[in-house]
C-alpha cells in the first residue's frame, strides 16, 4: 500500500514536472519561430547589398542596392537623447520612492507611474504631437526623444524604487553611523549596491522604445537623408521598415525585411551586454 501511495506521488510529480516544461516549450517555439524568419529574410537582404547596407542611404524605387544609413544614426540620436533625458529624471524619482515609501506623495508618484506605464503608445504619440511639435513649429527629433523619453520614465522608475528596496537597511544604518551625509550615503553605497538592477531596468526601457513606431509618426516623422540635427525630421529604424513594410515595392519590402533583422540584432546585444556587465559588477561586490 505504502509503495503504491510513493509510486502515485512520484508520478504525479513526474507528471507536473512534464507539463511545466511542454508550456515552457509552447512559450519558447512562437519567438524561435519569429527569430528564424527574421533572420533568414533579412539575411538575405544583407547578403545581396553587402555592408553598404549599413553605409548607404536608400535608393529611388527600381534601382537597385541602397541601405539605411539615415535610419540606423537616427534611431541611435532619438534614443541617445532619450535616453539623456529620462534616465538620470527615473532613477531620482525611484531613490526617492524607495526612501519614502509610506509618505502620500511616494503614494500618488508611485500611482502615476503605474499609470503612465500602461498609456499606449500612440496615445504617448498625440500628446507629444500637442506637446511639442505644435510649439516648436513642425517635426522634430528632439520631441520623437522627448515622447520616448515618455515611455522610458516608468520603468526606470519602477526598477529602481523596486531594485534599492530589496538592499537591507543595515547598509543605510552603518553609513550613517560613519557621520556620512545623506547625498554621499546614496551616492557612495545604495546607488552601487543597486547598481545591477538598476543597469537591468535601463536597458529593458531602452530595449523598450528601440521599436516603438507610433510615438515617431507624430513627432520625428522621417527623412530620406541623412541628418544629424535634432531640431529637423529624423528618420529611424521602426519608422523605415512600417513605412517600406507597407509599401506595394518588393525591393523596399526586401529593405524592411533587413531592418528588421538589424534592429532585432541590436536589441539582443544590448541585452547581452546587459547581462555581462551586471555579472561582472555582483563578482566584484
Amino acid at each position: 500500500m505504502r509503495n503504491a501511495h510513493v509510486k502515485y506521488r512520484l508520478g504525479k510529480s513526474m507528471g507536473f514536472q512534464a507539463a511545466i516544461i511542454t508550456m515552457s516549450v509552447a512559450c519558447v517555439l512562437p519567438l524561435i519561430a519569429i527569430l528564424l524568419f527574421i533572420i533568414d529574410a533579412g539575411f538575405k537582404t544583407i547578403k545581396t547589398n553587402g555592408f553598404g547596407f549599413l553605409t548607404n542611404l536608400p535608393k529611388p524605387v527600381g534601382e537597385s542596392g541602397g541601405g539605411i544609413a539615415n535610419a540606423f544614426v537616427g534611431s541611435m540620436i532619438i534614443i541617445s537623447v532619450a535616453s539623456i533625458i529620462a534616465i538620470p529624471i527615473g532613477i531620482l524619482c525611484g531613490i526617492y520612492l524607495s526612501e519614502n515609501k509610506n509618505s502620500k506623495l511616494a503614494y500618488w508618484s508611485r500611482l502615476c507611474v503605474d499609470i503612465l506605464q500602461g498609456v499606449p503608445s500612440i496615445v504617448i504619440g498625440i500628446v507629444a504631437y500637442f506637446w511639442f511639435v505644435k510649439p516648436m513649429g513642425g517635426f522634430s527629433a528632439i520631441s520623437g526623444s522627448l515622447a520616448l523619453g515618455i515611455m522610458m520614465l516608468p520603468i526606470v522608475v519602477r526598477s529602481t524604487e523596486e531594485t534599492l528596496k530589496l538592499l537591507p537597511d543595515s547598509l543605510r544604518e552603518a553609513a550613517f553611523a560613519l557621520g556620512m551625509p545623506f547625498h554621499r550615503v546614496i551616492l557612495r553605497v545604495i546607488l552601487p549596491c543597486g547598481f545591477s538592477g538598476i543597469l537591468s531596468g535601463v536597458m529593458l526601457s531602452v530595449a523598450r522604445i528601440a521599436g516603438e513606431t507610433a510615438p515617431l509618426l507624430f513627432t520625428a516623422f522621417g527623412n530620406p537623408y541623412l541628418s544629424t540635427n535634432i531640431l529637423k525630421p529624423m528618420h529611424s529604424l521602426p519608422l523605415l521598415i512600417f513605412n517600406y513594410a507597407t509599401s506595394p515595392y518588393n525591393d523596399w519590402h526586401d529593405l524592411a525585411w533587413g531592418a528588421s533583422m538589424v534592429l532585432l540584432i541590436w536589441v539582443l546585444l544590448l541585452n547581452i551586454i546587459t547581462k555581462l556587465i551586471t555579472r561582472k559588477w555582483k563578482v566584484q561586490f
